[in-house]
Order: C-alpha cells, then sequence, then structure tokens
C-alpha cells in the first residue's frame, strides 16, 4: 500500500463500519416500530432533520449526490419545489447531457440496426457460413471481413487442438510397444485464410477505401507484419476520414499488428479528430461487440453522472436492479440491453409500475435471460408437431420468468403463491418468444407453442385467450396489495434505511393501491413521511461502488471524456454495470459493501481521479489553480508568502466537495496525513515537505496543486462521503 491508503484506509475502514451519524454527532436511537401508529409517527417528528441538513439528505437519497453548488441550488429553490420538478423529469433542462450522449451514435439504434451494422459472434458465424450476406462495400464490409478471418483462424485452433489430441494417444500406444516411438512433430501453423474477399475490401469504388497505401498480402501473418516508426507516423498525421479508410484497407493480420505496434500515446493520436461515427468504425474493424458493451456501459454513466433529471436515473438504476437482466446470458443480450435500458426502463421509471411490468414482460432481453422465449406448452401444437414427425425436442415449459415474476417482479418470496401457481403462470407464458433472436427481431407471441387451455392462477381461473392471457396475469399481479408492501419495502430499503419502519410500508403500499400503481405518488408519500426525515439515518447508508463512482465525479465536478476507467474501477470494486449473474440483482444493504479490501479499493479510485489521471484533463478544477491558491485566506506559520495551510486548504476542499463536513477524526486523520509525508507508509508524499521550503512560484504552486489532490482524494475515500 502506498501514498498513506494503508494507514489512513484502516482509519476510515474503522469509521465506516461504526454507527452512522451526522458529521457531528452520534444518530439518535430508532423509535420501536411496535407500537407503530401515532406514537410511532410522534417519535420520528421529534428528532426531524433541519435546515441544510434536510436538503443534503434529499439530494444525497434523491441523485447519486450533489456537485459544487447543488445545496445553494436547491436552497434558493426550495427543497419542495424541487423535488416536485424531479417527479417530472421532461421538464428539467438536458441539453449538456444529449451532447454528451451525441458521442454514442450506436445507442440510439435498434436491435436489428446494431447486430446488423456492429456484428455479434452469431452474426459472423452466419456470414461466414453462408447463412447471410456479406456487405457488399464500404467499412461495414471490411468489419465482417475482419472478423471472419478471425473466426475462421479460430476454428482452425481448434482443429489443431483435437487432431493434436487424437494423436497423441496413438503415439503413446506405439511407444508402449517397442519403447522406441519419438514424441510426434509440433504441427504447422494452420494455413491462413483466403484472401479471395480482400480485393472487394480494396475496391476503388468503395468510398471509404480510396487511401492509397501498400497493403500487406492477406495470408501473411500478423506476427510477421511489421510498422517501422515511420510508417506509423504517416498514418497518424492522415486526415481523419483517410486515417479511417486506411484501416478499413487494412487485411486482418496487417490491421491486429498495426494495432499491436501502436504505443498508448499513439493510440489517442489514432482517434484524434475522428467523428463519433468513425472512432465506432475503428473500433468495430477491432471487435464489433466490445463496441456495443462499452458505449452501453459509457452511456449508463455519462447519464448519471450529468443528467440534471437526477431522480429518473436513480430510479432507472433501481428497476435496472429490480428487473435485473445478466450481461453475457448470451452473445445476443448486450445489444437488446441497449433497447432494454433506453426504451422499456428509463421511460416507464416513474409512471406505473403495471406498464413498467408490461414492458419488461414483452421485452427480448428479459425473455432471453429468463429463459420464456424458450418456453413450450406441452399440448400445443409445435408439440404435437415435434412428436408426429419423431423429433425429440427438449423444449418444454420453462419455469424461470414464470418463478421470478412472482419472487422478484411483484409479490415477494412471501407473497402467497405456491409451486402449482408457478406452473400455471408459466404455462400461461409459453408462446413469449423472440423473433429471429440472433438478429435482432422483437417480441412475438407464437401461437403455436402455446399452452392450451384454461389455467388457474392464484385461485383464479385465466381463461384461454393466448396473449391476452398474460396481460391479464400481469395485471393481476400488479394490483394485488402483496405487491404494494414488497414494492414498497424495496423502495424504503433504496431511500430510508436497510430495515425500514413498517408504518412507513404500509403507507407507500396505501399510496399505490390508491394510485394504482402510480410510482411517483409512492415516492411522494416517502418524501412527506416523517420517517424519511429521521435525523438517525442522516448519512446511515454506505453507498454501493454505483453510488460512490458516481457521486465521486460528481462531488470533484468531473469532466470525464474517457468513461471506460470509470467501468473497469466498478469491476474492481465486485459491481460491474448488468453483472449480477442471478436475477436477484445487487444487495441494496450496507453490510454488502462494507469490508477493508473494498475500501481500499474505493480509496485508490478516490486517489487516482483527484490526481486526474483519467483523462485530459478529466478535472475542472475546484480552484486548485495557484490563482485559487493565492487568493485563499489561511496561511500557514513558517509557509512561504501566500500559501495556504493544510488545514486551511482542507477546510476549503471540504466545503466544496462534502458540503455537510466531516467528523473531527477525519479532519485530523487528513490534515495528519498531508503534514506527515515522512511516515513510512506514506513515501510519494515526502515531496510535500518542500511545500515548508523556499521555492520557485510555479514549483511552489505545483507542491500545492499535489498536496490538494491529495486532499481531495483523502475526502472522496473519508466514511462521511462514502455514506449517503
Amino acid at each position: 500500500m502506498h501514498d498513506g491508503r494503508g494507514y489512513l484506509a484502516a482509519i476510515l475502514c474503522a469509521a465506516l463500519c461504526a454507527p452512522p451519524g451526522s458529521a457531528q454527532t452520534q444518530p439518535a436511537a430508532s423509535p420501536s416500530s411496535a407500537g407503530q401508529s401515532s406514537s410511532h409517527r410522534s417519535a420520528y417528528r421529534s428528532a426531524q432533520l433541519q435546515g441544510d441538513e434536510r436538503i443534503l439528505h434529499a439530494l444525497n437519497r434523491f441523485t447519486f449526490g450533489p456537485r459544487p453548488g447543488d445545496l445553494e441550488t436547491v436552497r434558493a429553490e426550495g427543497l419542495n419545489r424541487w423535488f416536485e420538478r424531479q417527479l417530472h423529469p421532461a421538464s428539467i433542462d438536458n441539453s449538456e447531457l444529449d451532447a454528451r450522449l451525441s458521442q454514442f451514435p450506436a445507442m440510439q439504434w435498434s436491435t436489428e440496426d446494431l447486430l446488423y451494422r456492429l456484428p455479434s459472434d452469431a452474426m459472423i458465424r452466419q456470414a461466414a457460413d453462408g447463412k447471410i450476406p456479406i456487405p457488399k462495400n464500404g467499412a461495414l464490409r471490411a468489419v465482417y471481413i475482419d472478423q471472419i478471418d478471425r473466426y475462421e483462424l479460430r476454428q482452425q485452433a481448434k482443429q489443431q487442438k483435437l487432431e493434436t489430441a487424437s494423436a497423441e494417444p496413438a503415439a503413446s500406444r506405439m511407444a508402449g510397444i517397442d519403447g522406441m516411438a519419438e514424441r510426434p512433430e509440433t504441427m504447422s501453423a494452420p494455413p491462413e485464410p483466403s484472401n479471395d474477399m480482400q480485393p472487394a475490401v480494396a475496391n476503388q469504388s468503395n468510398p471509404v477505401s480510396m487511401a492509397s497505401a501498400q497493403s500487406a498480402p492477406a495470408n501473411s501473418s500478423s506476427r510477421e507484419v511489421q510498422f517501422t516508426e515511420a510508417q506509423i507516423d504517416n498514418m497518424l498525421l492522415l486526415a481523419p476520414d483517410l486515417r479511417v479508410a486506411r484501416l478499413a484497407r487494412m487485411n486482418q493480420p496487417e490491421f491486429d499488428a498495426f494495432r499491436r505496434e501502436l504505443t498508448p500515446a499513439q493510440r489517442i493520436s489514432l482517434m484524434a479528430g475522428l467523428t463519433p461515427g468513425q472512432r465506432e468504425v475503428v473500433g468495430a474493424l477491432e471487435n464489433p461487440k466490445h463496441v456495443v458493451v462499452d458505449e452501453l456501459c459509457e452511456e449508463r454513466l455519462a447519464s448519471d453522472i450529468y443528467s440534471n433529471a437526477q431522480l429518473q436515473e436513480v430510479m432507472t438504476d433501481f428497476w435496472l436492479n429490480h428487473f435485473n437482466v445478466f450481461l453475457h446470458k448470451n452473445d445476443e443480450t448486450p445489444y437488446y440491453l441497449v433497447s432494454y435500458q433506453r426504451d422499456t426502463i428509463r421511460p416507464h421509471a416513474l409512471g406505473k409500475f403495471e406498464d413498467l411490468l408490461e414492458a419488461t414482460a414483452h421485452s427480448p432481453a428479459m425473455l432471453l435471460y429468463l429463459d420464456n422465449a424458450s418456453s413450450m406448452g406441452p399440448d400445443s401444437i409445435a408439440a404435437e408437431r415435434a412428436a408426429r414427425n419423431g423429433k425429440n425436442t427438449h423444449e418444454g415449459i420453462n419455469e424461470n420468468y414464470a418463478r421470478e415474476l412472482m419472487e422478484l417482479h411483484t409479490l415477494g418470496v412471501n407473497g402467497g403463491y405456491t409451486q402449482k401457481d408457478v406452473i400455471q403462470v408459466a404455462r400461461v407464458f409459453t408462446g413469449w418468444t423472440v423473433d429471429r433472436p440472433q438478429q435482432g427481431g422483437g417480441f412475438l407471441f407464437n401461437e403455436n407453442r402455446h399452452q392450451p387451455g384454461t389455467k388457474l392462477v392464484l385461485g383464479k381461473k385465466i381463461k384461454e385467450r393466448g396473449e391476452r392471457e398474460g396481460e391479464q396475469v400481469l395485471h393481476m399481479l400488479a394490483s394485488s396489495p402483496e405487491t404494494a408492501h414488497f414494492l414498497s419495502r424495496e423502495l424504503a430499503e433504496r431511500f430510508v434505511s436497510d430495515d425500514p419502519p413498517q408504518a412507513l410500508v404500509d403507507r407507500m403500499a396505501q399510496s399505490y393501491m390508491k394510485s394504482e400503481g402510480d410510482i411517483s405518488t409512492v415516492l411522494r408519500t416517502l418524501f412527506r413521511s416523517p420517517e424519511f426525515w429521521f435525523a438517525g439515518d442522516y448519512r446511515a447508508k454506505v453507498k454501493t461502488p454505483l453510488e460512490y463512482v458516481v457521486s465521486a465525479a460528481r462531488a470533484s465536478n468531473a469532466r470525464i471524456d474517457d468513461l471506460q476507467p470509470l467501468v473497469r474501477a466498478l469491476q474492481g470494486m465486485g459491481m460491474p454495470l448488468y453483472g449480477s449473474v442471478p436475477p436477484t440483482g445487487y444487495s441494496w444493504q450496507s453490510s454488502a459493501w462494507v469490508s477493508s479490501g473494498a475500501l481500499v479499493n474505493r480509496m485508490n479510485f478516490a486517489l487516482a481521479l483527484a490526481a486526474n489521471r483519467f483523462g485530459e484533463p478529466s478535472i475542472e478544477r475546484l480552484g486548485l489553480s495557484a490563482v485559487a491558491i493565492a487568493s485563499t485566506d489561511g496561511v500557514a506559520t513558517g509557509a512561504p508568502s501566500g500559501q495556504p495551510s493544510a488545514e486551511a486548504e482542507e477546510q476549503r476542499l471540504e466545503s466544496l466537495m462534502i458540503p455537510g463536513g466531516v467528523s473531527l477524526s477525519t479532519r485530523s486523520a487528513i490534515v495528519d496525513q498531508v503534514q506527515n509525508p515522512n511516515r513510512p507508509d506514506a513515501s510519494q508524499n515526502r515531496a510535500l515537505a518542500a511545500v515548508a521550503r523556499p521555492l520557485s512560484p510555479a514549483q511552489a504552486a505545483k507542491n500545492l496543486e499535489k498536496q490538494d489532490q491529495l486532499i481531495a482524494g483523502l475526502l472522496l475515500g473519508s466514511p462521511e462521503f462514502q455514506r449517503r
């Protein structure tokens, strides 16, 4: 552990694991829920948050964390008015976010277009086998040709491995007979893919193939292709459109060799000046599926960090977790997740729950994830045809979606249903499938796969009506009191506490039933309840890794152009986006995210973010420049004139990044870490000791900036910031 992180992480870990409270005091005791009713409410009303703490509590719970200046903005607008505006995201100006999202043009395509223009492995296999046509010209043809080449090489390598494995036992048997057999010779490298299709890529009629440069032979190995520094420099000096055209003309071995030769700085130069569409072309030439996954995750983080409609984004995150779909379920899932997030979850995040439930039930992403797309009734027309033709099909009723629909999406594990209900609901949803999933088709109700006859669900008969049977069951589940309580508890757990008061849950459930499942109405009830404003819950919940990373970017006013480091940081913290394999999603419980290892990962991320390591520039300075330093009031005794003390800078940055403040112990630990750079576990900070010696103005400003980056990173790693 370097940079003092081991020393400080131990202090902060102990503080984070301690009972939560405000920055200065321990929380009041939580009122007992045993009494419920009026005495229960009066106990909460006696310990209500007031003033700025009330605003900060709302900002920490209903957004991904305040940005510098948000406290003052909400104070001026009025907390109630601000909350009502958040419930109506269409009325909020999000032009800045829209400009950022324009960097991901593929995220606006249909699933079918995504799979065609950024082909999956399955699409490439079909193209290689002649089942779908290869695009006739342009960069897209180059993408297909390169990916087919890579696919065929993988197939040849597999065949070589099988042949080698089969040859070794025979050789071993011969060695056992006469003891003189030699070890089989290593097989020669597989033949390179044919260059039959290469001339079509370089056809001069192709508008993206006009650059005149010599390509390596198509049958040359990428290990044999080499580029001189002069060739690389000439390539990087090309205009953006010619640069992309030249890349598109390269055959697969040449392209792979070129990419491998580039230094990190040259990779940046390669992409410099390219339009978002051109960037997607270059990415697709290397791996089109990675383009989809990367943009899917980056677009989500961009929305979470920069959207002004924060409550909509928080609720989008909530419902994406509630209706979890695992990114790597199959080859097509990343492509379907684009529409799932954009068209299914976000537009319904604050509307009627039944509309959201209907949308997820019809979503190909959900139907594929929980295997309902393959579910077929045993007495269906399709099953009878298969039996007549002597086909031994393994398809039948799949109960996965039916079970999770009741257990996780609506009624809850104790919602009063039985295994018989699961089977009946599974029968209802037979035939709910996906049209041509490998090519991005949409929802399809296949009558031939639907189980005929009447079903009995939760004691109610469901008459045979095809697709309408499923819609009837969805309505029945969405309007159930058990669903109202299950969702209300889950929302209260997310927004209030790990063990929310039952009286609050009951009140939210009543609002759900009266409003016919209107999510905004339920949230409004929560916002107006005394339990939400209980002082003992102020900074009581530990942020999930996603909440932590996004809130850190917001608190530091980060302008991050490349969001991939944040995506990787979430993976390191154990919460990759769309990475929950089980349908339960990630836990909202604080205990799931508190461990010494997890806190060290967070500290590392915080220090890297504050040190501006996520791009150039990644941080819009929070007054860390020499101009701001010169105007700071606090000056350390013995320090050069005009230079602030560590205490003064800590207080200045604390007021900007953590307006609710930190505890005295946290503040002392941060200042001590900065003022004692010779501590054995803080070797890198010894340079900060130079602040106390006479230095040139430029060097002094540089040292102070390093100091302020350290302070900012430690503040972002503080227990107060890691709670919400």
